[in-house]
């Protein structure tokens, strides 16, 4: 289909175009709200700046589509592929994309807030500075994505893989990551305020100079975690691991600590809950020699 006959039937009140092949055409900047483009061929297709709120894309093919700043509030884009497109500074606020094929995909800056995107496949996507306030992300894969400085508050993560991903300065605050795997992932300097990671695998993980005041970490793996200079203040750490970790000057004021094992952890310089230090005494510049705190508050 030509580009003129689209946007002249478009213009007559025809809104279904199912199925239509537009791949590598230009429709840059075109106003086509509402329209039905379901298994469309639209790959190589520039779409940038283009109107496309409340469209419908079910099953598309938007390989390597330029969509680009595109505003495409309230999407259908189920199913769609959009494997390396490019959707960087796009408004997909409350879009719907289950099972969504972005691979690869570019979407630095792109607002995805309140959007769905359940079992979506990001992997490798870079996701920088992205918006996924309250986003329903259950079941997404993130393995290897860069979602530096992406904000992620109050977003649904149950069940995501995020092996490898990066999240440097990303907002997570409240978000429930009960017993996920975030082994060895950078997490520094990202704001974790009231998340709940009970029963995580952070064994590795690099939480240097991250906020994670009133966190849960109880049952937590965290042998050989990064948590230098992290804020750790009011956090809940009974019968976490944290053989070997890093909390040289981190702050744990008001943290508890009852049943946690920290052999050969590094505490030189670390703020620690007064109930805390009736127990045990720092040895060997900050290092602490094989010991489990039986903290007693009160």
């Amino acid at each position: 289909m030509e580009v003129s006959e689209l946007l002249n039937n478009y213009e007559k009140g025809e809104r279904d175009f199912t199925g239509a092949d537009l791949s590598g055409k230009n429709l840059s900047g075109a106003i086509l709200i509402g329209v039905n483009l379901s298994r469309a061929n639209l790959s190589g297709a520039n779409l940038s700046r283009a109107f496309l709120t409340k469209a419908t894309l079910k099953g598309a093919l938007l390989h390597r589509t330029n969509l680009s700043f595109a505003k495409m509030g309230e999407t259908q884009l189920s199913g769609a592929d959009l494997t390396k497109a490019n959707l960087s500074g796009a408004f997909l606020v409350k879009a719907k994309l289950p099972r969504v094929k972005l691979s690869g995909a570019t979407l630095t800056g792109a607002n995805l807030r309140g959007a769905v995107l359940w079992n979506a496949n990001l992997c490798s996507a870079d996701l920088q500075l992205v918006n996924l306030l309250g986003a329903n992300l259950t079941g997404a894969n993130f393995k290897w994505a860069n979602l530096y400085g992406a904000r992620l508050n109050s977003a649904k993560l149950f069940g995501a893989q995020l092996t490898g991903v990066s999240l440097r300065r990303a907002q997570l605050t409240g978000v429930n990551l009960c017993g996920a795997d975030l082994s060895g992932v950078n997490v520094s300097e990202a704001k974790l305020m009231g998340a709940n990671l009970e029963g995580s695998n952070l064994a590795g993980t690099n939480f240097s100079a991250a906020q994670l005041r009133g966190v849960k970490l109880a049952g937590a793996n965290l042998t050989g975690a990064k948590l230098r200079g992290s804020c750790l203040k009011g956090a809940n750490l009974n019968w976490a691991k944290l053989c070997q970790a890093d909390l040289i000057s981190a702050d744990l004021s008001e943290a508890t600590l009852i049943g946690a094992n920290l052999d050969n952890a590094l505490l030189a310089g670390a703020i620690l809950p007064d109930s805390t230090r009736r127990y045990f005494s720092l040895a060997g510049a900050g290092q602490v020699n094989s010991w489990e705190v039986n903290e007693i508050n009160g």
